[in-house]
C-alpha cells in the first residue's frame, strides 16, 4: 500500500527483491499524493510497476482523508484477498491501510518501523504507533527503533533490523544524480541551497508560517535558495511571504532524480522533511532540520543534520556554509548498505512459505542495539 511519494521511495528496493525472489504482488496507489508531479514522476525514475488500484483519495482534513482511505482500501483487501499487505512510513494511508487489515484479520508488514519523535502532535507520530501495534511482521532501519519497539512490548520475535531502503534506492540512482542539467534548467549558479517546507507545525499557523519564511529568506541573502515546494502549504506560505524573487526560486515539486540531483550538489538544505534527513546523511550535504525533534536522531548522531529553530536558522546556516562540505560523522548508520530491500523480501518470503521467522534465523537483528 502506498500513498505519498516518500512511500514510493521506501518500496521501490522491496517490491524490486520481491520480484526476484518469485513473489506475486500488486501495488495499491491510493492516491495521497495525486498528481504528476507528486507520484506519477516518482514510478517512472524508481521503476514501480504500474498499481493494480489506484484509489485517488487527494488531500483533505486528516479524518475526510482517513475516512476515504478507509473506505477504498477495504474494498481492494476484500476483492484482492491478500496472503500478506506491506506497509510503508508514516502518513495517512499508513494508518488506513493497517487499521483495515487488522479488522480483517489481514497480516500486515510494517517497513520503517520503531521510529519516534515523541511528539504526539505530529499526526505521523500517531500513525507510526498505531501502525506498529497491529503489525504482524516490523521491519526497523535502525537501532534506535528496536529499543522503542522493545519498551511498548512489541515481540521481538517479530522485529526485524534491515537497514533503510530509502537509502537503497538513493544508492541505484547515484550514477543518475548530476546536479549540473537541474541547475542549469532552473538558472542557479554553482553555488545555491535547497529548502522544503510542509510540516504542519510549520505552515499551518500563519505566525509560525510567517517566522520561518523570515529565517529562510535570511539566509537566501547569504546564497540563492531554490524551494521546490510541495503542495501542503503553498497558499499560507505565499501569504507569508514566500514569493518567487531575488535569491528565492519557487518551482513546482520535482521528479526523485531531478531533486536528489539538486540536493546532491547543494551547499546546504534546509528542510522539515523526514526523508530528505536520511538522503543528505548518505551524500554528505550539510542539513538543517527545522523542527524541535526528529524521529531519525541517527540522522544527527551519524550524519549531517542538525535541529534547528527558525530563530537559529540564520547562525547555522552561517557556520555550515563555512565548514564547506559535511562528511558523515564516524560509521554511516548500521546496514545502510544498499540491501535492505533483499533483506526485508527475504524475511517476507520466508513468512509465506511458513518458514522459520525468528530474527536469529534470518540474521536480521543487531545482536546488541544501541
Amino acid at each position: 500500500m502506498l500513498g505519498a511519494r516518500p512511500n514510493f521511495v521506501k518500496a521501490a528496493p522491496v517490491v524490486r527483491a520481491l520480484a526476484e525472489q518469485g513473489v506475486r504482488q500488486g501495488i495499491v496507489h491510493t492516491g495521497q499524493h495525486y498528481d504528476a508531479l507528486m507520484s506519477d514522476v516518482f514510478f517512472a525514475d524508481l521503476g514501480l510497476p504500474e498499481p493494480i488500484a489506484n484509489l485517488g483519495v487527494g488531500s483533505g482534513s486528516h479524518a475526510r482523508q482517513t475516512a476515504a482511505l478507509l473506505t477504498g482500501l477495504e474494498d481492494v483487501v476484500l476483492a484482492q484477498r491478500p496472503a500478506l499487505v506491506v506497509v510503508y512510513g508514516d502518513v495517512n494511508s499508513t494508518l488506513a491501510a493497517i487499521l483495515v487489515c487488522a479488522k480483517l484479520h489481514v497480516p500486515t508488514a510494517h517497513v520503517e518501523a520503531g521510529l519516534r519523535s515523541f511528539d504526539r502532535e505530529m499526526p505521523e507520530e500517531v500513525n507510526r504507533i498505531v501502525t506498529d501495534a497491529l503489525s504482524d511482521i516490523l521491519f526497523a532501519t535502525s537501532p534506535d527503533a528496536l529499543s522503542h519497539l522493545a519498551a511498548e512490548g512489541v515481540d521481538p520475535a517479530r522485529v526485524h533490523l534491515v537497514g533503510n531502503p530509502m537509502i537503497d534506492s538513493l544508492f541505484s540512482a547515484l550514477d543518475r544524480l548530476d546536479p549540473a542539467p537541474v541547475r542549469d534548467r532552473l538558472g542557479l549558479g554553482e553555488r545555491y541551497g535547497v529548502a522544503t517546507l510542509h510540516r504542519p507545525a510549520n505552515v499551518d499557523d500563519p505566525a509560525s508560517a510567517k517566522e520561518l519564511v523570515d529565517a529562510v529568506r535570511q539566509v537566501s541573502e547569504r546564497l540563492p535558495i531554490v524551494v521546490p515546494l510541495h503542495p501542503r502549504g503553498r497558499t499560507r506560505l505565499a501569504e507569508a511571504g514566500l514569493v518567487d524573487g531575488g535569491n528565492l526560486s519557487i518551482v513546482d515539486p520535482l521528479g526523485y532524480v531531478d531533486f536528489l540531483s539538486l540536493v546532491r550538489g547543494a551547499a546546504l538544505v534546509v528542510t522539515d522533511s523526514g526523508g530528505v534527513q536520511e538522503e543528505t546523511t548518505m551524500l554528505g550535504v550539510p542539513c538543517l532540520t527545522v523542527r524541535p525533534n526528529t524521529e531519525r536522531p541517527i540522522t544527527v548522531s551519524h550524519g549531517t543534520n542538525r535541529l534547528v529553530t527558525p530563530a537559529q536558522l540564520l547562525a547555522a546556516a552561517d557556520r555550515a556554509l563555512a565548514d564547506g562540505a559535511a562528511t558523515p560523522s564516524g560509521e554511516l548508520p548500521p546496514l545502510w548498505d544498499g540491501k535492505a530491500g533483499p533483506r526485508i523480501a527475504r524475511v517476507i518470503e520466508t513468512w509465506l512459505r511458513g518458514g522459520n521467522l525468528s530474527p536469529a534465523a534470518q540474521g536480521t537483528v543487531n545482536p546488541r542495539p544501541e
